[in-house]
């Protein structure tokens, strides 16, 4: 039996690849990426020469996963890297890794920077206890969980398209009230930053932009965080 090596990768800044990642991704028989494109420029810019590199992504995962559990049962190693951060989370690596694991092969975890992980410790909100909710679902569904969040006693954080970003505040907003929010973008980027505040006053400084760009994670502090006078949904306009 070969091994999987889940290999985290930068999520913006590319001196984030560690010493130890370089040293698998020159080692293993196979790198299975998200986007080949994408990766060859992170090979290219550590002088990583991989023997093979191929495609691994959510419109080829039904045959690809096979294929690389056979070259993993082979006796050969695979690494599993991502467009950015740490293969498996929120992405179609997960599969991968499950159908590794109920066939006995061993996974072993790279670490790495993981946007959600730097957004919830820099945003200033408790962190000893936090709900990461991926992608939120765009219509089926999006209701219930906002409102789900109504009570909820920990940290919340969720990926969210640029685009989006305002329209998905204004609906926390008027489901669970007023809440303490910070919008991180562009992690580790040329242009990081950290948006604070009232999830109000946040949309409010949005608005005010011309354009939103760039990668978003949003992280809602629990009920009741720094938040003396809290607007309920019913007081919302």
């Amino acid at each position: 039996m070969g091994s999987l090596y889940l290999v985290a990768t930068p999520i913006g800044n590319l001196s984030d690849l560690t010493y130890r990642a370089i040293e698998t991704l020159n080692m293993v028989d196979v790198i299975a990426a998200e986007d080949t494109r994408h990766s060859r420029t992170l090979f290219s810019h550590y002088d990583i020469k991989p023997v093979k590199v191929t495609a691994y992504h959510s419109h080829n995962i039904e045959r690809k996963t096979g294929e690389l559990l056979r070259i993993l049962q082979q006796g050969r190693n695979v690494a599993l890297v991502t467009d950015a951060g740490s293969p498996g989370i929120s992405d179609p690596g997960a599969a991968l890794v499950r159908a590794a694991v109920d066939n006995g092969v061993t996974v072993c975890p790279v670490p790495g920077a993981a946007a959600l992980v730097l957004a919830v410790t820099a945003s200033g909100f408790p962190s000893h206890r936090f709900v990461y909710e991926g992608f939120l679902p765009r219509k089926k569904g999006r209701k219930t969980l906002f409102e789900s969040w109504r009570n909820e006693p920990r940290t919340i954080v969720f990926y969210e398209a640029a685009n989006r970003v305002v329209r998905t505040l204004t609906d926390i907003l008027r489901t669970t009230g007023d809440r303490k929010v910070c919008v991180a973008r562009e992690i580790t980027k040329k242009f990081e930053e950290f948006i604070r505040g009232g999830t109000a006053e946040v949309i409010e400084r949005l608005e005010s932009r011309r354009q939103i760009k760039g990668e978003i994670t949003v992280v809602i502090a629990p009920e009741g965080f720094g938040c003396q006078a809290a607007k309920t949904p019913e007081r919302l306009p």
